[in-house]
């Protein structure tokens, strides 16, 4: 499962949010290493979220089955 599918951000491609924010830079290729990729917040309150929390440790997706293991591996090096 890709990020987007997961979080139902409407931010692939013919999303319902690609005309106010834009397709997401992990789509379609980094659906599931999407914290290694700049740019892919769904929305604002993720943004804010995700500087409040360093990274992406909140976020349901990063921490759930679906997300890569070893792109969460570089990413803890990172301090995310």
């Amino acid at each position: 499962m890709n990020c987007w599918e997961f979080m139902k951000c409407g931010r692939e491609a013919d999303g319902r949010k690609i005309d106010e924010l834009g397709v997401c830079p992990a789509y379609p290729s980094d659906g599931q290493r999407c914290a290694n990729v700049v740019g892919t917040f769904c929305d604002l309150v993720q943004a804010l979220r995700a500087v409040e929390h360093s990274g992406c440790r909140e976020c349901p997706f990063y921490n759930s089955m679906h997300f890569d293991k070893s792109a969460r591996m570089a990413n803890q090096g990172k301090g995310l």
